[in-house]
């Protein structure tokens, strides 16, 4: 029997007591309309992390789950802005000496 494939973040109910910030739901929310949580959830992701980075990582975001932790980390790199790297490689771009006044 096939597994019906869960999607993230944003339809699970939330865990009592869990509160999300709303970038996070952003994050997911994103995430999910650019098509990142279709799909059947067959890739395992592991890894050994120091106790301390998890444990400050679901301080942080109020997550409990190591799966769903790992989920909105890779969410967060995959729809992540990369508008603040493109502005600052405008640096030096212009010349000195263009008028920009008004």
């Amino acid at each position: 029997m096939k597994r019906v494939a869960q999607v993230g973040f944003p339809r699970r109910k939330p865990r009592p007591g869990v509160q999300r910030s709303s970038k996070l739901h952003q994050i997911m929310a994103l995430a999910e309309q650019q098509g990142l949580l279709r799909g059947e959830r067959t890739r395992v992701v592991r890894g050994r992390m120091p106790e301390a980075l998890v444990t400050r990582a679901k301080k942080r975001t109020g997550i409990n789950s190591d799966t769903d932790l790992i989920e909105v980390a890779l969410a967060n790199i995959a729809v992540e802005d990369d508008y603040a790297d493109w502005l600052l490689s405008r640096r030096g771009a212009v010349s000195r000496e263009a008028d920009l006044e008004f």
